[in-house]
């Protein structure tokens, strides 16, 4: 279980971009029900922010150096299945969104496009 305040969420942030970290970590930091932001570069470090801090909310971009995002999915899922994980990639076809949201993403956000969305969509979060 998470040790924060009732209600607060916490976020882990997988992006290899330190500028999408920044800008989503500034985006994000003044939310009223934000307990903390953690972020991985990568497919290993995500694992092991996975099992250390057990975030309510995931960022999960689908390109990683290592590994592709979608392959961190099953394993959120089967450690927290009640997170959220919000898909955040510039590869926003059908095929991946299909594919995301079939292996348990709650959201698809296409950089490019809809990356202002993303903090609404967290403060709507219940």
């Amino acid at each position: 279980m998470n040790a924060t305040e009732p209600g607060k969420k916490t976020i882990l942030i997988v992006d290899d971009s330190p500028l999408i970290v920044e800008r989503l970590i500034d985006m994000l930091e003044d939310l009223d029900n934000l307990a903390w932001i953690k972020n991985a570069g990568n497919y290993a470090d995500a694992v092991i922010a996975i099992s250390e801090n057990n975030p309510d909310i995931f960022l999960l971009d689908i390109n990683l150096p290592d590994k592709s995002g979608i392959e961190i999915l099953p394993i959120i899922k089967e450690n927290n299945p009640s997170a959220k994980v919000i898909m955040i990639t510039n590869q926003g076809n059908e095929y991946y969104q299909k594919l995301c949201m079939k292996l348990g993403a709650d959201y698809f956000i296409d950089k490019s496009k809809e990356f202002d969305q993303i903090a609404a969509i967290i403060a709507a979060m219940p």
